[in-house]
């Protein structure tokens, strides 16, 4: 069954989320990285839709969802669990998994922590944890606020073929989505990625937003890592402590890519299926 779109009112912002398999009960939350948007799950989320409902938001900032007017306050981990406590809720979603990438890994383990604990029943990371390499982060700051901008929407396309060749294979119909779901025209008639700038404030105002070993520590739940085997973000050795530390996370390295698996291969369908199964 093909996705539907939906807005939704949260923390008093707008949110766009598309959702999958509507007719299943049995409920993930898919969230995307930093800079992407929900649309980036498409792939794993049409897969799930056979047995799940599978809603994937865009974050506050991100795609089509609203822009935030409160930046220096909304755009950081704690904001953006209310958010997802808000979607929840007016969607009457009591119990549910939670597939993670990147940003939206942290997102879930500081809501599995805090306010959804007892409600995330599994949780999968992916390229995410409770620590994240300082020299990733850096650059991160150094481009997330001043996004590339181009004159034609192929010159982004191989812009975003370069930038997030990290991500391991793509499909040309997969890069072209993937273009075509992140891109907004700015006023001078270029285009550009679809996100605020203004959210790269989360890594100059609130320091350590992504150290989060107090809330890994106090996990009662089981945790699948995806980690790209050439990942800068996820070193090797967090996730040998993620092995031994809270949860005591199963972690998989995912060959051929770095930060972040696109999740978009049949064998990462079959890991995040049957670690939701319990298998």
């Amino acid at each position: 069954m093909p996705h539907t779109s939906h807005y939704i009112t949260c923390e008093g912002r707008e949110i766009h989320y598309t959702q999958w398999g509507a007719q299943h009960a049995e409920t993930v939350i898919a969230w995307h990285g930093l800079a992407r948007t929900g649309r980036d799950m498409d792939d794993i989320a049409e897969h799930l839709s056979q047995r799940y409902r599978v809603i994937c938001p865009d974050t506050i900032g991100r795609g089509l969802s609203q822009w935030s007017p409160n930046p220096l306050r909304e755009y950081c981990l704690d904001f953006y669990v209310k958010l997802a406590v808000s979607l929840v809720d007016q969607l009457d979603i009591e119990h549910f998994h939670w597939l993670g990438t990147s940003m939206g890994g942290a997102i879930g383990t500081v809501a599995a922590a805090t306010h959804l604990r007892g409600r995330i029943r599994r949780l999968v990371l992916n390229d995410n944890g409770p620590e994240l390499a300082e020299a990733a982060l850096q650059r991160i700051r150094s481009y997330a606020g001043s996004p590339a901008a181009f004159e034609r929407v192929s010159e982004l396309e191989a812009y975003f073929r370069t930038i997030y060749q990290p991500y391991g294979w793509l499909s040309d119909e997969q890069w072209r989505r993937l273009t075509e779901t992140s891109t907004r025209r700015l006023p001078d008639g270029r285009v550009t990625p679809h996100y605020d700038p203004a959210m790269v404030m989360q890594f100059t105002h609130h320091d350590n937003d992504y150290l989060r070993w107090s809330e890994w520590d106090s996990l009662a739940l089981p945790v699948l890592c995806l980690r790209g085997e050439h990942s800068d973000l996820l070193l090797r050795e967090t996730t040998e402590a993620m092995r031994q530390r809270g949860p005591r996370a199963v972690v998989v390295e995912i060959a051929g890519c770095g930060h972040a698996p696109a999740l978009n291969t049949q064998g990462q369908f079959e890991l995040v299926e049957r670690f939701f199964r319990g298998e």
